[in-house]
């Protein structure tokens, strides 16, 4: 059978790459057939076997951000762009990374629990017993030594708080618990810490992140009993970044706050548990039975708390500044050198990584590798491409962000698009980003062979199966929708893309295969390259149509003589946002007056449908005047520019854009239309209305750009 299957294999990948349309957006009718042509040749370059090689060397041992093995991998990344022909070189920044020097956990009563707080090696993991492994702990806590009662608050978001207060069960001196999910890790303490709580244990439970979901490892994917997700808890929904420069870059010398000035560091201690560790806690506590819906998958009744179970929690770190190798390759433009076009994946990890992020740092390599070739035979970029491996994301985004700081001002002036990707897995493709940028990536994608198929990445996503992650299931209009056109999402944070996009304003894409790879390794210890290989992109064919489809994507916004920039696609998903602020306003019998946003989305789908025709016409002459094109490319530059603004979202100033934002309670997840969404979610009409007024003004520069923009085109 895995000879016929290998047979089978064999004629798919030796198939040659999907058929391209006709035309694509921003090229000239003549230019077409040169672009496929190279396109071609990077999609025929990156090799599956060669990704497996990257990941034995970089998932090889332990390399977090701060240590001398991260030095090492940033260094042999350099050493293979180098090799295949590339400028490149590292940049070094510093940030605050504390490692922990104190953990403990223990129960005192009734039945005394001491927390192992330790994974242990599995004999079928080869590097699963590695020295040097980061403990396990999350990043940015407090240090402090407490003991109290215990309260068990499900998954430690507002509404289980609200939940709590009509029991009339209060958390302020207590010690809270709560499971991961539903929310980015950082918001429960944070919550915690806002209700009185005085420390904050996360863990995993089985419902989510264990035998609920399936065999556990080594027999299966899923989290094993004393399995712990690290992680850090900054509070990023405020700013990224090292904690002590906000808004301008750390390096060697620079001007640091005090720590007691650093407004992300969590203000209680935090430590993260393994479902075994937790049961201890969980099965003591006392107080009412929980809702259906607070109940994981451990054997035992849960409890709200408090009562009986009595718990000591004392960390402490070494509060250090430690370095960030930022590895940068440079392709530079033979037209147009100050416009760039930048990808990026990071290279640190929790302990080996080899799903997160070294599955997707591999894909990337291969991208690069694939660049380097074409420029031996001739290809030279109108744009330059800059390709980046970032240092210390796990922390909080800290390489992406120093490097985003440190250039800003060149960024805004000269930075196109900037494409993410973090680790990939088995599936179908996954893309959320800038709306503009929508009918791009459906083209692009349509170029590309879904593994194992002889369709494309955009019929695998369209007409794909059941997906088997965890990621929460898409409400049915959604769903129907993707069944008729292939959409992407929006970005909230959880990678290197934030900086780029929420800080500057630059159009900006997230990409990943999903959908047919169930997780419980994350963070662990045990993902390694044994876990990658058995239960994930196991032939490394996803990680290979990644690869090509980011090399495409970058040899298109490189070369195009117009950039692919296009708003009817971004004016109706901006009118979606208003639908559901409008309905949410309706739950609490309030209407807030979008009438003028209403107007100001109306204008530019119109302007936008214009704009598309007279590209269209445009794509059919044999030539463009150089400098009117230059002047169109740049007001097309300037379009994701104009949706932020200087003073940024309320309370938290450095999130400038105003369409697309982190969520203030939910971390990773995206809440569009922020400043008004928030406001909405809090019932304070007079800022929603506040903050439709700058949303309005924003769409108000965009519609500027468009109708300058179609002014330029009439003048091509």
């Amino acid at each position: 059978m895995k000879a016929v299957l290998s047979l089978i294999l064999c004629g798919v990948l030796s198939l040659p790459a999907y058929p391209q349309s006709g035309s694509i957006r921003g090229f000239l009718s003549k230019d077409i057939a040169g672009e496929q042509k190279w396109e071609q040749q990077a999609q025929s370059t990156p090799e599956s076997n060669r990704l497996r090689q990257y990941m034995e060397f970089i998932a090889g041992e332990p390399h977090n951000a701060g240590s001398p093995r991260s030095k090492a991998v940033a260094e042999h990344i350099l050493g293979m762009l180098q090799e295949w022909g590339l400028e490149a070189h590292i940049e070094e920044f510093e940030a605050l990374m504390p490692y922990p020097t104190v953990r403990q956990v223990e129960v005192l009563s009734p039945k005394r629990y001491v927390s192992k707080l330790k994974e242990p090696a599995v004999a079928e993991d080869p590097t699963s017993g590695q020295a040097h492994q980061l403990p396990t702990y999350n990043a940015y806590a407090a240090s402090g030594d407490v003991t109290a009662d215990v309260v068990y608050a499900n998954f430690g978001v507002p509404a289980d708080y609200e939940w709590l207060a009509k029991e009339g069960i209060d958390v302020k001196g207590k010690i809270v618990i709560t499971r991961y999910g539903k929310s980015w890790r950082g918001i429960k303490p944070k919550v915690a810490a806002e209700h009185g709580a005085i420390a904050c244990l996360i863990y995993s439970d089985p419902h989510e992140d264990g035998y609920f979901e399936g065999d556990i490892y080594t027999k299966g994917p899923m989290r094993p009993p004393d399995g712990v997700q690290r992680g850090s808890v900054l509070d990023m929904p405020l700013y990224p970044g090292d904690p002590l420069s906000p808004g301008w870059a750390s390096e060697k010398g620079s001007k640091r706050l005090a720590l007691s000035e650093a407004k992300t560091l969590m203000k209680i201690p935090v430590l993260p548990l393994s479902y075994g560790d937790a049961q201890a806690i969980l099965e003591q506590l006392t107080g009412p039975v929980v809702p259906r819906e607070w109940r994981g998958a451990l054997p035992i009744t849960y409890h709200v708390g408090p009562g009986l179970a009595r718990v000591h929690v004392k960390t402490d770190y070494d509060w250090t500044s430690r370095p960030l190798y930022d590895v940068i390759a440079t392709i530079p433009g033979s037209e147009s050198p100050d416009q760039w076009i930048i990808a990026g994946n990071h290279h640190d990890a929790w302990v080996n990584g080899a799903d997160d992020p070294v599955s997707g740092a591999v894909a990337l390599l291969e991208t690069a590798r694939s660049l380097a070739n074409l420029q031996k035979q001739g290809w030279r970029p109108k744009r330059t491409i800059q390709i980046a491996f970032w240092d210390g994301e796990e922390f909080g985004l800290l390489g992406s962000t120093e490097w985003a700081e440190k250039h800003q001002d060149e960024l805004k002036q000269k930075a196109v698009a900037y494409l993410n990707s973090d680790n990939t897995a088995k599936g179908w493709i996954r893309v959320s980003g800038s709306h503009t940028l929508e009918e791009f990536v459906t083209e692009v994608a349509g170029t590309i062979p879904q593994p194992g198929t002889t369709t494309n990445l955009v019929e695998g996503s369209l007409h794909h199966p059941p997906s088997v992650d965890q990621e929460e299931p898409e409400p049915a209009k959604e769903s129907a929708k993707k069944e008729k056109t292939f959409t992407i999402g929006a970005l909230g944070a959880g990678s290197d893309y934030v900086a780029f996009l929420d800080y500057l304003g630059i159009a900006s894409m997230n990409e990943g295969f999903g959908g047919l790879t169930k997780s419980g390794i994350y963070h662990s210890i045990y993902d390694s390259i044994n876990w990658y290989t058995h239960f994930s992109d196991t032939d490394f064919l996803d990680g290979k149509a990644l690869s090509q489809y980011t090399a495409t994507a970058l040899l298109r916004l490189a070369d195009a003589s117009v950039l692919p920039f296009e708003f009817v696609h971004f004016a109706v998903t901006v009118d979606g946002y208003l639908d559901e602020i409008q309905k949410e306003a309706q739950k609490s019998n309030q209407t807030i007056d979008l009438s003028s946003l209403r107007k100001q989305v109306n204008d530019l789908k119109q302007s936008g449908e214009k704009y598309n025709a007279l590209l269209q016409a445009l794509m059919k002459k044999d030539s463009l005047d150089p400098n009117r094109v230059g002047v169109l490319n740049e007001a097309l530059m300037r379009s994701e520019r104009v949706l932020t603004r200087p003073e940024g979202l309320p309370n938290r100033a450095w999130y400038k854009h105003q369409i697309y934002a982190p969520g203030f309670y939910t971390g990773y997840g995206v809440k569009t239309l922020p400043g008004i969404r928030e406001a909405v979610d809090s019932k304070n009409w007079a800022l929603a209305r506040q903050e439709a007024q700058i949303v309005e003004q924003c769409l108000a520069a965009m519609n500027r750009v468009v109708a300058e923009s179609i002014s330029d085109l009439s003048g091509l």
